[in-house]
């Protein structure tokens, strides 16, 4: 009788293991962006609310933002910033403009990701308002110009890592998130 007992402890424990495995894989995704954002590790930005943003004092001193951008191999929009760089205040809030147009003629629906570079700035780097922060949905042949509200942490002139650091880049990628009709994908973008 101990057998069946000692195989019903061992079969409860690996269930037990295994559930605790699969919980740990669907935590992994939000504990790994969590990580990013706090240490602005893989150039993830900073993310700061409007009373946050009015603690900052402007530095005096100024640094280079270049803005970036691209689109996914299957989006079929057009996708750019109005101005490639910017040469901002350190404390200082700014806002950079980016133009999209939907070039299909169905409705799409994109997301954007984002990274800084070098990848010791992005900890320094505060976004207050974001196209990236909501999916962005374009009728056909729609196009608009989207802000992106931020300003660089005074803290980067005081970290070593960081001494050299005469331009920051932002850079972003759009991608399908939904399509009105998959079929959209299929026809190339007006003017390729």
């Amino acid at each position: 009788m101990a057998a069946p007992r000692s195989n019903r402890k061992v079969a409860l424990t690996a269930a037990s293991a295994a559930l605790a495995m699969l919980g740990l894989g669907f935590a992994s995704v939000p504990l790994y962006r969590i990580f990013c954002q706090v240490t602005g590790y893989g150039g993830t930005t900073q993310r700061a609310d409007e009373a946050k943003a009015a603690t900052v004092q402007d530095s005096g001193h100024t640094i280079s933002i270049r803005f970036d951008a691209n689109v996914e191999r299957d989006m079929p929009w057009q996708f750019k910033p109005l101005q490639r760089t910017d040469t901002v205040s350190i404390g200082a809030r700014d806002m950079a403009l980016f133009w999209a147009k939907n070039d299909s003629d169905k409705t799409v629906t994109g997301t954007a990701s984002f990274n800084v570079e070098p990848e010791q700035a992005a900890r320094y780097f505060n976004k207050i308002q974001c196209f990236c922060f909501t999916e962005q949905t374009l009728k056909p042949g729609e196009e608009v110009r989207m802000p992106v509200l931020y300003y660089v942490d005074p803290a980067i002139l005081t970290d070593p890592d960081n001494k050299d650091v005469q331009q920051i880049t932002l850079s972003y990628t759009f991608h399908v998130t939904r399509v009105e009709d998959a079929k959209a994908l299929d026809h190339p973008r007006a003017g390729s």
